[in-house]
């Protein structure tokens, strides 16, 4: 019998423990320290009891770091909630933890799932449960062959009752776990159910406050290590061009459009609004268009995104023009005292920019249209940054797109003066930003 000295758990805690009863996808996410593991440990074990299926995953990025995570767990890990009734041993030459359950003996084979040959460790067998810990940190790939995750999920095809359990700390907002997995299961209802809980340091009731202030007070509050290791936020941490960008540079809308009993807008950045550009980046293969419009304060003492739409699909010109058109026609109606002075297209489609002039002389809204400067990249990135820092530039928060661009736009490895345009990366939502205060970045600059 486990004798465990368990410390009460935090209501988010139990939330998601009890959550898994109906979930077939269960994801823990955050901070260091937060007792992402421990839960899916119990929640794997009270599954493994009475599930009909045999044979278990449990994958770390390493095989030491399966072992060490999920079965020790600081004490709280597989072989010590089934203390008396487990052994270690070798199942097919994997190593396993053999259990003695309520409903027969289950055998868990632990692997590691970092290599890109990591996935025939775990070929030849059907498996029911898995748990996975850092599970960002697995080989996927787009060969579902290769991918340890896609090839996990294959061998549970024929299980009885499927289950996972994955933790994993914030990275990327792009990585593939997120777009592919994550946020992908979030936006598509999951059938089977999908069980997620965001958990920082502060959920933690097995760490006292005095400890917790210790772990804090070791980390710079400015820091993006602070936004993961304790705000457990999704942030990227290697190369980010973007750091002078702040969450207080961010609008909340709700903020943005009160208005006092008069029916007078409170906030003063917009009651100070005096004219508006629209910056246009058109997508390629592997890019999206980008529409912005970019608010300007008297005397140009501040500016910032006040509208914003990304288009990732791919579309035709006639319904791309037809986006725009809208664009314009809902930034007049929601600013419709405001003169929008000009629009900065990129040069490269003088196609689509006549059929934007045309649809505009057509709905009658007399805006120039003009190419982009489309100056060095590096002055523009430059330019921001200088703006971030000196506080001169405000993003109002429905512009999500275009503030996740700065949140995760990243040079290219091992170079300081280049934007890495993957495709995974919105550098069209940046372009575009650029494009639409580009002539008015000197004077900007210049006034405090």
């Amino acid at each position: 019998m486990q004798t465990i000295q368990w410390l009460p758990f935090s209501q988010k805690h139990i939330d998601y423990i009890l959550a898994s009863k109906d979930n077939k996808a269960n994801v823990a996410e955050g901070a260091v320290r937060a007792g992402k593991t421990i839960d899916n440990c119990i929640m794997f074990a009270l599954n493994l009891e009475y599930t009909p299926d045999k044979i278990h995953l449990a994958s770390g990025s390493t095989l030491a770091n399966a072992k060490l995570n999920i079965g020790e767990c600081n004490g709280f890990g597989l072989e010590h909630l089934f203390k008396g009734r487990c052994r270690w041993g070798k199942f097919k030459e994997n190593e396993a933890l053999f259990v003695e359950t309520k409903t027969g003996e289950k055998v868990v084979i632990f692997a590691g799932g970092g290599k890109a040959d990591s996935y025939k460790k775990i070929l030849g067998n059907s498996y029911g449960l898995w748990i996975a810990t850092e599970i960002n940190e697995h080989y996927d790939s787009d060969n579902s062959k290769e991918s340890f995750i896609k090839v996990a999920f294959a061998r549970q095809l024929a299980s009885k009752n499927p289950k996972w359990f994955w933790d994993l700390n914030p990275g990327n907002p792009l990585d593939t776990i997120y777009t592919d997995y994550l946020d992908l299961w979030e936006k598509q209802d999951l059938i089977g159910g999908y069980n997620y809980k965001h958990f920082t340091i502060y959920d933690n009731n097995a760490i006292t406050e005095d400890r917790k202030q210790e772990i804090i007070s070791q980390y710079d509050e400015t820091s993006i290590w602070y936004q993961r290791d304790i705000l457990g936020r999704r942030v990227v941490a290697e190369g980010l061009i973007y750091q002078e960008f702040k969450d207080y540079h961010i609008i909340k809308m709700a903020d943005w459009n009160t208005v006092d009993d008069k029916g007078n807008y409170v906030n003063e950045l917009r009651k100070s609004l005096k004219f508006i550009t629209v910056g246009v980046d058109f997508g390629g293969n592997i890019s999206a268009h980008s529409f912005n419009a970019t608010g300007y304060t008297y005397n140009f003492r501040k500016f910032g995104t006040i509208k914003h739409k990304r288009i990732a699909k791919r579309i035709d010109d006639k319904e791309l023009t037809e986006q725009f058109v809208s664009f314009i026609m809902e930034l007049k109606t929601e600013y419709p005292t405001i003169n929008i002075v000009d629009i900065r297209c990129d040069s490269a489609e003088q196609t689509l920019i006549a059929g934007f002039q045309r649809a505009l002389r057509e709905h009658q809204i007399g805006i120039p249209i003009n190419n982009a400067i489309k100056g060095p990249i590096l002055n523009r990135i430059r330019f921001y940054c200088k703006m971030f820092s000196s506080n001169k530039y405000f993003v109002l928060e429905s512009c999500n797109d275009l503030i996740i661009a700065y949140k995760t736009a990243i040079w290219e490895k091992d170079k300081n003066d280049v934007r890495l345009d993957d495709g995974k990366q919105d550098v069209d939502s940046l372009d575009a930003q650029e494009y639409s205060t580009e002539p008015y970045m000197n004077v900007l600059v210049q006034i405090n």
